[in-house]
């Protein structure tokens, strides 16, 4: 861990979320001060500079809300500060995703939070946060980008997922692992993530629809979601597979929207030329569809929605998720 003199200072932007809630239903009820008080005197102790920016469950931010955060967190990396973000666990991935695209700054932006309310029992929040607050002000931290610590793990924004609905151990990286770990206050990393190249986003208003391909699938669902949207994440079987009308169906959205597919498996990659069927790998590859099989669904939603923010065409948008497909040796 690094020595005291090169620990950087931290902002905290508290978000809402379980990690702020209490009571026998659990509803908001802790603000960034007092999520500060909980923490031990050894974390405390470190230059702390707390916000009340939301006071929302996860479930209910909105885009502008959450590029407004994002925005600020990005201010205040840029600045130097390290910085925690607490947030609730439902859309984490989200949120993680947005800051990783709109920030290349050296000080880490960190997302935390809880999958227990304060007042319940075994509640995991205060632990999470001093992780947060030791990884956000550790020096070896410099460089990851925007990451999730949750349950003693430090895992990239891209390749997060949430993989445990109510355990203390809600998030994890099927496809890619963990990049460290965080043990008695001391940081300890074998991995650095890929980071995106920063986007500039102007807005996050664009609907982005997530259409997952199923047995028997006839492509009408996918149809319907391409009405009246501005792009489609379009989630394949296996190793890249749709249904032969799904196929057909898609060929159809691509002349008129940008389309970005991802595969179901958690631990997912895409084929290239293996099958021959049609649907199969070869057919999505070459409809013009974008393929980031290394990205959740919710990922590549949220990465389709800031490139679309950000003005990109369909060179722009392959240029900017090539980093989660398999490139030429």
């Amino acid at each position: 861990m690094s020595g005291e003199g090169s620990r950087r200072s931290v902002r905290l932007l508290a978000a809402g979320g379980t990690i702020a809630m209490r009571g026998e239903r659990a509803v908001p009820a802790l603000d960034a001060s007092q999520l500060i008080e909980q923490l031990p005197p050894r974390v405390a102790a470190s230059e702390i500079h707390a916000e009340s920016v939301l006071a929302l469950p996860s479930a209910q931010i909105t885009p502008a809300q959450a590029l407004e955060l994002g925005r600020r967190a990005v201010a205040a990396g840029s600045a130097g500060e390290g910085v925690v973000i607490t947030t609730g666990t439902d859309t984490m991935e989200e949120l993680a995703v947005l800051c990783a695209l709109l920030y290349d700054g050296e000080a880490p932006i960190v997302l935390t939070g809880a999958n227990r309310p304060d007042s319940g029992p075994g509640a995991d929040g205060p632990a999470n946060l001093i992780d947060a607050v030791t990884v956000s002000s550790a020096a070896q931290a410099a460089g990851l980008g925007a990451i999730v610590v949750f349950g003693g793990e430090i895992h990239g924004a891209m390749t997060v997922r949430k993989i445990d609905s109510t355990g203390p151990a809600a998030f994890g990286s099927p496809g890619a692992g963990p990049l460290g770990r965080i043990v008695e206050g001391r940081v300890w990393l074998h991995a650095k993530p890929i980071r995106p190249r920063p986007l500039a986003v102007a807005r996050l208003d664009h609907r982005v629809e997530i259409v997952t391909a199923a047995l028997g699938d006839d492509g009408r669902l996918l149809r319907a979601a391409a009405e009246g949207a501005h792009g489609v994440v379009v989630v394949a079987l296996g190793a890249g597979h749709l249904p032969a009308r799904v196929m057909r169906e898609l060929r159809a959205v691509l002349e008129r929207l940008p389309v970005v597919i991802t595969c179901r498996p958690d631990r997912s990659s895409m084929l290239f030329d293996t099958y021959g069927f049609e649907g199969a790998e070869a057919d999505l590859r070459g409809s013009g569809a974008v393929c980031a099989p290394f990205l959740s669904a919710p990922a590549a939603r949220m990465a389709l929605m800031c490139c679309i923010g950000a003005g990109l065409d369909r060179d722009g948008l392959a240029a900017a998720l090539a980093p989660y497909d398999a490139q030429p040796g």
